[in-house]
């Protein structure tokens, strides 16, 4: 085994930015979204794909950028992907209207797609080699991805108050800038290997996930029992039904089906869906409920959830390793799983004339530290389950997971709300009583995912000592 990175600490601030940045760029819109909406002429439906079309190419795609990270190196895929990233953000700025801006989301997702898998992967050759140091890594590696989804939230609302809307999408081109100067001096080289690239694969998959978040969508509009609303989820079926065809057929697939017999690897990624599904919602429509509500401009709406943000980063770097030392992976990912149904659920008392200090700030606070002591076990446990060959495989497919759980728990919980009122802006009882509804919605994912993990995670055996020669 080699020596360990003596800048494996200042390559692992890279990694950690890494991971804040593309989640951070799921979240820095939330608050720009009125002024995205009033400027580029979304309706109040077709808003969540400017976050869909961002998820929906970062989740389809992450199985490929995993591939490709095993095949040509993590290096330079982390490289590549920054290069596309930066693209992406220059034309999602630059959008004068909808289909430019959706086309530059799309191409910031595929820039994420290859450096969030190449990043998990970097992280494990850097720190692989100390069980003690791999742990703390990974709590702070995981610590960046929430936190960048909430403080997005806040540097959202500062940017969009005190510059304009199209900076959410300049702010990553410097940081892009000097990822690429940081990446060849800091980043160990891997080794290329010989393989093939399933191409078909990887587009029937993120085909498959596009019209199923269109479907769901726009089911709200044309109706739920309606021919056109069922064609689209048979296609969206029949898409995701080749992929998995595929993948049993190829010599060298995108993702080897047998991987999730390996224990837990299944059930962890399983936990990173649903979690996935409930967390992002939450923060959809709680920042809806703040400005369109309670009338919230920009910088006061991003720094209400500021405590969010300082508690899970908290909970993330300080609480959860503990935690989980002391109780085991799967004790505290139910748990962190049920109290963030608890959070979700006292959100969904919103009403019309509320407050932040009573309707949003304690019940967000207790989602926030369900979040935190969830992620992490459920995240350690699906990488650490593969083999180490295939760390990017591993990385890829639960990035997909919660990135695939993101985009199809917002697309359900947006035609719940709009089912129950939430299109009808001005009228704050009505919006409320969408919001509301959303907020049931992503509490019943939660607690599906409480029940699932405590059924499904398995608690690893000790190893049992040998008995001392008889002499």
């Amino acid at each position: 085994m080699s020596a360990p990175s003596p800048r494996r600490w200042t390559a692992l601030a890279l990694i950690a930015t890494a991971q804040f940045i593309v989640i951070m760029d799921t979240s820095i819109i939330g608050v720009a979204l009125p002024r995205i909406q009033e400027d580029l002429g979304f309706s109040q439906e077709s808003l969540s794909w400017v976050f869909n079309a961002y998820v929906v190419a970062f989740g389809g795609l992450l199985l490929l950028g995993g591939r490709l990270s095993d095949l040509f190196g993590a290096r330079r895929l982390f490289g590549a992907g920054w290069l596309i990233l930066l693209a992406g953000s220059l034309v999602a700025g630059l959008a004068p209207e909808v289909w430019v801006e959706l086309t530059g989301r799309a191409v910031q997702g595929a820039g994420a797609a290859l450096i969030a898998p190449s990043a998990l992967t970097l992280l494990m050759m850097l720190f692989g080699h100390d069980p003690k140091e791999l742990t703390k890594a990974l709590s702070l590696y995981g610590a960046a991805a929430p936190a960048g989804g909430t403080a997005g939230v806040f540097l959202g609302g500062v940017i969009t108050e005190y510059l304009s809307w199209p900076w959410v999408f300049y702010i990553n081109i410097p940081i892009a800038l000097i990822a690429l100067l940081a990446t060849a001096p800091l980043m160990p080289a891997a080794q290329t290997r010989r393989g093939s690239i399933d191409l078909t694969g990887a587009l029937t998959v993120t085909a498959g996930l596009a019209v199923a978040v269109y479907a769901i969508v726009r089911a709200p509009e044309v109706g739920w029992g309606s021919a056109q609303t069922w064609l689209v989820l048979a296609a969206a079926v029949a898409l995701l039904a080749t992929f998995v065809a595929i993948q049993a057929r190829r010599r060298e697939p995108l993702m080897r089906l047998s991987i999730f017999r390996t224990p837990n690897l299944a059930a962890a990624n399983l936990a990173q869906l649903l979690l996935g599904g409930a967390w992002i919602p939450m923060w959809f429509f709680l920042n809806l409920y703040l400005q369109q509500v309670l009338g919230y401009s920009a910088f006061p709406s991003g720094a209400a959830l500021l405590p969010t943000t300082i508690l899970i980063m908290i909970g993330m770097i300080v609480l959860a390793p503990r935690a989980i030392n002391r109780f085991g992976p799967k004790t505290i990912t139910v748990t962190g799983m049920a109290l963030l149904a608890v959070g979700m659920g006292w959100l969904s008392f919103v009403s019309p004339d509320g407050s932040f200090v009573v309707d949003v700030l304690p019940a967000s606070l207790v989602a926030a530290l369900g979040m935190s002591l969830a992620f992490i076990p459920s995240l350690g446990t699906a990488i650490s389950a593969a083999r180490p060959e295939e760390g990017g495989l591993a990385s890829g497919i639960v990035n997909t997971s919660y990135q695939i759980g993101s985009a199809l728990g917002l697309a359900a919980m947006t035609a719940v709300a709009a089912a129950n009122g939430s299109g009808r802006l001005g009228n704050l009882p009505a919006l409320t009583n969408g919001f509301s509804a959303a907020f049931v919605g992503a509490t019943a994912i939660a607690v599906v995912g409480a029940l699932l993990a405590a059924l499904t995670l398995r608690v690893p055996k000790t190893a049992q000592p040998e008995p001392e020669p008889v002499h």
